[in-house]
């Protein structure tokens, strides 16, 4: 598996997971909150803030036929995905000023673009990457667009099959685009820890040869810690400032302290993953104390016999290997032994 760049941050082995804040709607439709949210986020520790750039008429049709209603299950249901995403979109003139704003405070900003115009804009605000959402996986010409211009991609997979999944990877890859990331993604808002099935992620990134990840939607960290001690190279989770503030995804969103001890948690469980390592890790005089050995359990005196009522294996490590145990049995001592002296091989008549 390759390593990929975003901005001036590895992604792949052997490198910390990339950590996405998304913003989605979580501004409410206010400037001032969604510079608060990139402050937040940047305090949290992650890597990145991801925005979404696209109008209700870029994404959908203004319609209220029922291919265009929401669905009745969701948290968004009662409405059409016209009115929902008039709601739900970031103002375009807002997006260059939180990408200078993200450069100031030295924190990565990119987008997920929906249409060509959007990915005209994202260009020239100069982003270092493009995410594809579920739903545009199966928008070749989107990603065809995105690929051209040489920067990272990143892939949901929410709604694909294996074959969507490989079509999009190609499509980058014919345009000479080798920097693709995949997300697992279970496409409901909350996902269900059920139908998450994180081991797909270590499968996605030996079948298609690159990093893969998880675009969290579930309530809670301990899925996104799950899923980088399983080897998950990126994970994406929404972030508000507070859920009782209300919005179109503050539902499943993540508070901003939330989000900064998911990160310390995620951080700490990288330390512990470390290397293959079998051998006691430490002095070897702190090896001794919290091993085994064979001591003297019983005075033994010049010339007697061992036996199992004068020597015994007992911590610390201080004595005798306990392999010789069977083969001290039985001989005799080499000097005066007083009880509770660790034995050593000079003690033995061999």
């Amino acid at each position: 598996m390759k390593q990929v760049m975003l901005g001036n941050k590895i992604i792949g082995e052997n490198a910390p997971a990339f950590i996405i804040a998304e913003m989605s709607a979580n501004h409410n439709m206010e400037y001032s909150r969604a510079e608060a949210i990139l402050h937040a986020a940047k305090e949290a520790g992650v890597d990145a803030v991801k925005l979404q750039t696209y109008t209700a008429d870029t994404i959908t049709l203004n319609s209220d036929k029922k291919y265009f209603q929401t669905r009745d299950n969701s948290l968004w249901s009662g409405t059409t995905e016209y009115k929902l995403y008039e709601k739900a979109y970031t103002p375009w003139e807002w997006q260059p000023k939180l990408k200078e704003l993200a450069d100031k405070i030295g924190i990565i900003l990119f987008s997920s673009p929906f249409d060509p115009s959007s990915v005209d804009f994202l260009e020239e605000m100069d982003v270092p990457a493009y995410k594809i959402a579920s739903p545009e996986i199966v928008d070749i010409p989107l990603i065809k667009k995105c690929a051209q211009t040489g920067k990272t991609i990143i892939i949901s997979t929410g709604v694909a099959s294996i074959g969507d999944i490989e079509r999009a990877v190609d499509v980058c890859r014919q345009e000479g685009n080798e920097n693709v990331i995949l997300l697992k993604c279970t496409a409901e808002y909350p996902a269900q820890y059920s139908q998450m099935n994180l081991k797909t992620i270590k499968n996605m990134e030996e079948t298609f040869g690159c990093p893969a990840g998880l675009s969290d939607h579930s309530l809670g960290d301990e899925i996104a810690i799950a899923a980088v001690a399983m080897g998950a190279k990126v994970i994406e989770k929404h972030i508000t400032l507070h859920r009782a503030d209300g919005g179109v995804d503050s539902a499943f969103s993540m508070e901003a302290e939330e989000m900064k001890r998911m990160v310390e948690r995620i951080r700490h469980v990288e330390q512990a993953m470390g290397i293959v390592q079998y051998e006691y890790i430490g002095t070897n005089n702190e090896k001794k104390r919290r091993g085994r050995s064979l001591f003297v359990s019983a005075d033994i005196k010049k010339g007697e016999r061992f036996t199992e009522k004068n020597i015994r294996s007992v911590r610390p490590g201080d004595g005798l290997h306990t392999k010789y145990y069977f083969d001290v049995l039985g001989k005799r001592a080499a000097r005066d032994l007083s009880f509770a002296e660790p034995l050593q091989m000079g003690d033995v008549e061999w």
